[in-house]
């Protein structure tokens, strides 16, 4: 059964005048131009498009090459993968190809590889649809678009279901694992039953870790519920070689007074969807940072967790494994760094409203997050965490934010919601008493302790009370 779609949702790209003339050059030599991949998905999706993926046939890799610089400089992005990026046109451009197994394959271009050869490729059939982009270079296209679906997606897509196309080439890219990983959150799909089974037994021990945080960024800022995959690796028996710390949090079970959803790891999902849900973030990156303090926040209940299911301690214990766990991922101190002072300070918020603390407890609470992170980041954690405690689903609560609520009004009171408050008295208002050095550093240390606890600004004031205390 064939799949259509509408010729106005390309109208983004019927605007792209270069992109058309690029277009009526490649057909006018003799070639044709498929969208395909995630493109195509992503159009029967109605997602907005970001990366667009156009694999060129019947026009060899200098011959095509040729093509794209008339219009401007061309960058081959990877000589081996065949990949062109033509300036100001957002595209990944490509010859379809045949490449062998390992870490340095040996890639055949075949530009006159049929169709279904080229999509057989690829690893799943939600990303083996093309559509044949002809019709952009005439004057009266036909209202619907089809989609050439050689392996069935189209089928798959609309029964949330991701299978292989060809089980034996899944195995030569073992990356393919993670996207499953991320496809599983971020489409919300389910594996087949074969695609399981080969991802049960996929060796993973050759993949570069930069690849893996790629796709665990790519699950964390795309997914609406990210915890679905990494249930996935746990329902697929591969979360404890992966991710231990979160495999850990399984057999940890919790105070039902507090935590009625159950063990660590299922309040932890909650608490990662709940944060994924947020829309209170300034950017991909806090956002992203958010998620792993989520996920993070209580590995360390399964060493503090006591008898009574007391864990006291747990989140100094915590924000001690967060390097460990992080920087297997990636080498960003600053995000790693952010994370573990959530972790250490995730519980704060809740006592802080609990207690009614002093302005003066917020202000110091600030300087000891800075400079990675802040009272809001540590209250958006806070939010997630009490998010994450559904007795009746595994989706996170709504609601809960009346701490956060408290907490941030008082940060505001202090001004201090985003950074520390900055220290009125430096080291060159103390040039004429004492020069530069360690005794210098004290002082001004004391002036800062001064301006925060007693709210003195007048700089002479303070000049006045470190030099007495002298």
């Amino acid at each position: 059964m064939s799949t259509f779609i509408d010729v106005k949702r390309f109208d983004f790209l019927k605007n792209n005048e270069k992109l058309v003339s690029v277009l009526k050059t490649i057909y006018k030599e003799g070639g044709v131009a498929y969208l395909v991949g995630g493109s195509v998905r992503d159009l029967i999706l109605n997602k907005p498009l970001k990366d667009l993926d156009i694999e060129v046939h019947k026009l060899p890799l200098e011959d095509f090459q040729n093509v794209l610089e008339k219009f401007g400089f061309v960058k081959l992005v990877g000589k081996q993968f065949g990949v062109l990026r033509l300036e100001n046109v957002d595209v990944d451009w490509s010859i379809p190809r045949q490449d062998s197994k390992g870490r340095k394959p040996l890639v055949i271009f075949d530009p006159y590889m049929t169709l279904k050869d080229a999509c057989k490729r690829r690893d799943l059939t939600i990303n083996a649809m093309a559509i044949d982009l002809k019709f952009l270079t005439e004057k009266n296209a036909q209202e619907q678009i089809e989609v050439l679906d050689p392996f069935e997606g189209f089928e798959d897509l609309k029964n949330k279901k991701l299978k292989a196309i060809d089980n034996v080439l899944f195995l030569d890219d073992p990356l393919r694992f993670f996207r499953v990983m991320q496809f599983v959150g971020r489409f919300e799909m389910e594996p087949d039953g074969e695609l399981n089974e080969i991802c049960k037994k996929i060796d993973l021990s050759e993949i570069a870790r930069e690849r893996i945080f790629e796709e665990l960024c790519k699950l964390f800022l795309k997914s609406r519920r990210p915890s679905l995959g990494i249930r996935w690796l746990k329902k697929i028996g591969r979360l404890k070689e992966i991710m231990p710390e979160v495999f850990a949090l399984v057999s940890v079970q919790q105070r039902s007074d507090h935590h009625p959803e159950g063990n660590v790891f299922e309040h932890t999902m909650q608490a990662l969807d709940a944060a994924a849900m947020s829309d209170k973030y300034e950017s991909e990156k806090e956002k992203l940072t958010m998620l792993f303090a989520a996920l993070c926040h209580d590995f360390g209940k399964p060493i503090a967790t006591t008898e009574d299911l007391r864990s006291i301690g747990h989140e100094k214990i915590g924000s001690e494994m967060v390097q460990p766990f992080m920087k297997r991922f990636t080498e960003d101190y600053e995000m790693i760094k952010a994370v573990e002072k959530l972790v250490l300070y995730h519980l704060l918020p809740w006592e802080f409203v609990e207690q009614n603390s002093s302005l003066k407890a917020y202000k110091r609470l600030a300087l000891k997050l800075s400079p990675q992170t802040n009272l809001r980041q540590l209250a958006l954690l806070q939010m997630a965490d009490s998010r994450g405690r559904n007795a009746k689903s595994d989706l996170p609560l709504a609601g809960q934010e009346e701490i956060f609520e408290k907490f941030m009004q008082k940060a505001k009171e202090a001004f201090v919601e985003n950074k520390p408050e900055v220290p009125v008295l430096h080291g060159r208002d103390l040039m004429d008493v004492i020069s530069p050095g360690k005794e210098m550093g004290e002082l001004l240390k004391k002036a800062y302790e001064i301006q925060i606890d007693e709210g003195i600004k007048d700089k002479e004031e303070l000049k006045k009370l470190i030099l007495k205390k002298e």
